[in-house]
């Protein structure tokens, strides 16, 4: 057999008593921490204070959750959870749904603009760049639990779940995901920073929907299903949520385009 790098490692950090620490967990955290100080340097730029920020933090957080589960439950398993209702409570029973996710936080973001008054695609502008930091880690929360692999690959940075009860080296699609977000991430980051007062408003959202779900639309096609139904699909799940996201950030680049005369406009000489 070729090489191939073994991952074997224990999700739980430690535990004391009832109460588990697992890498997961302290990635979802780092997600919202370093979301929030990232934010903090947006709101001081646009002259807002940590009122608003902590308003913004706690719609983010509940509607990530809610949106992420009620995503998995409705979109990848609906007839189970369906008939057990009570068991999408049971979100330590794992099953959340990134596509669910960026619903409801965009969903939450339209609430957040009516309460504040603060523009929606001002918001949506900077929220979907620490978004897609936060996609760097929680991809990596799922490294640690070996869920979310792709097919048997000889590549040689392959790798054997052998906590997932893999005998073969498959593609570490997580880490490609993380990769890819990260990316997503410097990127709009640097061009928020760099050409803030020149960017039309909502054009980084367009630009967040189309390069993360377009990936994600391509990354699907070396993932391992799911749900035992997907096997049967042209496309898989993750493939038909993505592919509305594409089309609405497209459609979003018209529509600013033509509004704004411009995406970035150019310096003046």
């Amino acid at each position: 057999m070729f090489n191939a790098i073994i991952w074997n490692v224990d999700p739980e950090i430690f535990s004391i008593g009832s109460l588990s620490v697992r890498y997961y967990g302290l990635l979802f955290a780092m997600a919202f921490v370093t979301g929030y100080v990232i934010m903090q340097r947006y709101f001081r730029r646009d002259g807002l204070g940590t009122k608003e920020l902590d308003l913004l933090a706690t719609y983010v957080f509940f509607a990530t959750l809610i949106g992420a589960r009620l995503g998995h439950c409705l979109f990848y398993e609906p007839e189970y959870y369906l008939k057990n209702p009570i068991e999408i409570l049971m979100v330590w029973h794992g099953g959340l749904a990134s596509h669910g996710a960026a619903i409801a936080i965009i969903l939450a973001l339209f609430l957040y603009s009516r309460k504040t008054k603060i523009p929606v695609l001002n918001i949506l502008d900077r929220v979907v760049i620490v978004v897609a930091l936060g996609g760097f880690f929680i991809r990596m929360g799922n490294l640690f639990n070996s869920e979310i692999y792709g097919h048997e690959t000889t590549l040689p940075w392959g790798m054997v779940f052998i906590r997932a009860g893999e005998a073969v080296p498959k593609h570490p699609t997580q880490i490609y995901e993380a990769v890819a977000a990260l990316i997503i991430f410097i990127g709009l980051h640097r061009l928020f920073i760099k050409k803030y007062k020149q960017l039309s408003e909502g054009f980084i959202f367009s630009l967040f929907l189309i390069a993360l779900f377009t990936f994600r639309f391509f990354i699907e096609f070396i993932k391992e299903p799911q749900v035992a139904r997907e096997a049967t699909m042209m496309l898989n799940m993750g493939q038909w949520l993505s592919l509305p996201f594409v089309l609405f950030g497209l459609l979003l680049l018209v529509y600013f385009y033509q509004r704004d005369g411009y995406l970035i406009k150019k310096d003046r000489a």
